[in-house]
């Protein structure tokens, strides 16, 4: 079971070439084990990314997200109460980025691995990384 962090659903979806060889055959087994996961956060995270102009994606950002919605092996977490809360009391020293704390609780909270190229995260102990 894994979780992709934002960066690595655009990738996936858009460029998988960015992907290590690592992270692809991590998605790989999980779309075909269906335990594939993303939070919700992460489409909240990739609008802004389209409002601010910093992502330019060849559907609209609603359409974007509904195709990745389609896919059957693919489930989206919502933000739950207690992944909120989670994110706030992060075990040990995190960084503030609220997106990036919403995305490690959604592991966490759900026991899986995350999978991500950010360093930062990469290097916080508490949650399992694959890169």
């Amino acid at each position: 079971m894994i979780v992709l962090d934002t960066h690595v659903w655009i990738w996936w979806i858009s460029n998988p070439e960015y992907l290590s060889d690592k992270a692809r055959e991590a998605i790989d087994l999980a779309v075909a084990d269906d335990m594939l996961y993303l939070s919700s956060m992460s489409a909240w995270e990739t609008a802004m990314l389209v409002k601010r102009g910093r992502l330019h994606l060849t559907l609209d950002i609603s359409a974007w997200v509904a195709g990745s919605e389609a896919l059957a092996f693919l489930h989206f977490v919502p933000v739950s109460n207690g992944i909120a809360i989670k994110s706030v009391y992060l075990p040990g020293i995190f960084h503030d980025d609220p997106a990036d704390r919403i995305i490690v609780a959604t592991a966490l909270t759900i026991g899986a691995s995350l999978v991500t190229k950010d360093e930062k995260i990469q290097n916080y102990s508490h949650v399992r990384t694959i890169w």
